[in-house]
């Protein structure tokens, strides 16, 4: 059965106002501590405020440890695309309201971290550039006057909506065609001459946007540097060549126009090629200079989060940001208002139908649910500091989507009927965004139990965020120790929970 209704606005999650606490007692304490629990499960709850029955069963022991400190939270949210904001403005008003508030209102999921398109993209409308006129290097003729029609007036109205505000990074995927050695919006790689000028092209567009009201908190170099099979708009990158290019030019040129606090992020693809970026861009302290961190992607597998790259990158260079800058699941018709198929392991991706033989085992079918769940989780316990999820609004078919690339967003729309669905992705990065706040602290959190997944924070007001994912079918005890403190709880089979811990 589909939702139609915010979390805010439904009876279930009007209970969120309430206060719903849990006091649990220590064996060695009299002590009491406030634990305010939220669930999203298989049986309907959408981060519903609960209060769990645990028996006196031995449970699974999750123990955390807020004096073991890892990164600092930057943030979580969804992307700005042209396909989104050309959906909201098909929607009434109250609608468009609803889904604005639901992403960046307090009494919504708080997103904190989100990313845009420089140019277009597969989830565009049509091809653009903001500059198309060839030899004009000087970008005399640079406008953002496609964005207006529909991205900047969705990022205005998301800004005056979100209480405490949100950094922004901006992507392009290619250079106009005139720039590059093919004529391509379609692959092909930037010719030397213009190497300035492109770098100029992002100043442009930073000045563009502050001049509508929005400043750009970083850039990556270009989305998905090893392209994407020729299929929509790409630009080719080795790993040496974007360091070469923002070392000598997108870095020399944001300092001498002032824009020096724009953070430069690497890579912006999959983990499975981590490794030889990181090593080009951190070489050493000339080829790192201005770069602020890396950004990656998760389509390499439907389930491996790859760690081990993501240790790697970070101890390649650990004052640098790691961020997850995009991800998606596909979208399969007439599942996309079924709350149940988001559980089920009934999801495809490329690598179902394409993927070589000896890759094919890391694609098996899977739920969107666990996907996203079992990929934060994991971003989270190695080193990721910023998770961004793809656009925040699609149609029931997945688009639009000029390559018809159809994709499934947290939030489905039907503008014909005026119709929103919230689906269970929604609800499960919620559990994140909301509760994890920019500054938190990652602390340390184990657990007994390797069919479960947990990590916490320490936000900056002290409070923890404990999130647990239970993907099995059976209900679950937990134990959850926390400075010497033994609390009891449970969570539903199927279910995430997050528990906001106020020692």
């Amino acid at each position: 059965m589909a939702r139609t209704q915010l979390p805010y606005q439904s009876p279930i999650f009007a209970a969120i106002t309430l206060v719903v606490s849990m006091l649990f007692y220590s064996c060695s304490s009299t002590k009491k501590m406030e634990i305010k629990v939220y669930e999203t499960s298989a049986n309907g709850h959408a981060l519903t405020p609960v209060t769990p029955i645990a028996t006196t069963a031995k449970g699974t022991i999750i123990s955390i440890n807020p004096s073991e400190k890892f990164q600092t939270i930057t943030g979580f949210g969804g992307s700005f695309t042209e396909s989104s904001a050309h959906l909201l403005n098909q929607l009434s008003k109250p609608n468009r309201q609803k889904i604005i508030e639901a992403y960046f209102g307090e009494s919504g999921a708080r997103y904190s971290l989100t990313r845009t398109h420089i140019g277009s993209c597969d989830f565009s409308l049509k091809h653009y550039a903001y500059n198309e006129v060839e030899g004009d290097k000087t970008l005399e003729h640079f406008s953002v006057a496609e964005d207006e029609k529909g991205m900047i007036p969705m990022i205005l109205e998301a800004q005056a909506t979100s209480k405490n505000g949100f950094h922004i990074i901006a992507s392009p995927w290619t250079a106009p065609p005139h720039m590059k050695d093919n004529n391509s919006w379609i692959g092909g790689k930037l010719l030397p001459e213009y190497n300035d000028t492109w770098a100029l092209y992002y100043a442009k567009y930073i000045d563009a946007y502050k001049k509508a009201g929005i400043d750009i908190w970083g850039l990556t170099v270009v989305n998905e540097p090893h392209g994407n099979g020729n299929n929509w708009e790409s630009m080719l990158f080795s790993p040496q060549e974007m360091t070469d290019f923002v070392q000598n030019h997108l870095g020399p040129v944001l300092e001498a126009q002032g824009k020096k606090e724009v953070k430069i992020l690497g890579y912006d693809q999959n983990r499975a090629g981590l490794q030889e970026w990181v090593d080009a861009m951190y070489k050493d302290e000339k080829s790192s200079k201005y770069f602020a961190g890396t950004a990656i992607h998760w389509y390499e597998s439907t389930f491996d989060y790859f760690p081990a790259a993501l240790q790697y990158a970070h101890q390649k260079s650990p004052k640098k940001y790691l961020i997850q800058t995009e991800a998606c699941v596909d979208s399969e018709i007439p599942h996309w208002n079924d709350d149940a198929w988001y559980w089920q392991k009934e999801a495809t991706d490329w690598g179902w139908d394409w993927a070589s033989a000896q890759d094919k085992h890391l694609h098996p079918k899977y739920a969107p649910v666990n996907r996203y769940a079992n990929d934060i989780i994991g971003c989270l316990n190695n080193w990721v500091d910023g998770w961004v999820d793809w656009n925040m609004v699609l149609d029931k078919q997945g688009g639009p989507n000029w390559f018809k690339n159809w994709c499934v967003a947290p939030v489905i729309v039907d503008p014909e009927k005026d119709e929103v669905y919230f689906t269970p992705l929604y609800y499960v990065m919620a559990h994140f965004s909301k509760f994890m706040r920019p500054g938190a602290i990652k602390i340390g959190c184990t657990i007994d139990n390797a069919a479960l997944m947990a990590t916490a924070v320490q936000n900056p007001d002290g409070s923890i965020a404990l999130v647990v994912f239970n993907p099995t079918d059976e209900d679950q005890n937990l134990d959850i120790q926390l400075n010497n403190h033994k609390k009891t709880s449970s969570i539903q089979a199927k279910a995430l929970q997050t528990m906001v811990i106020k020692p």
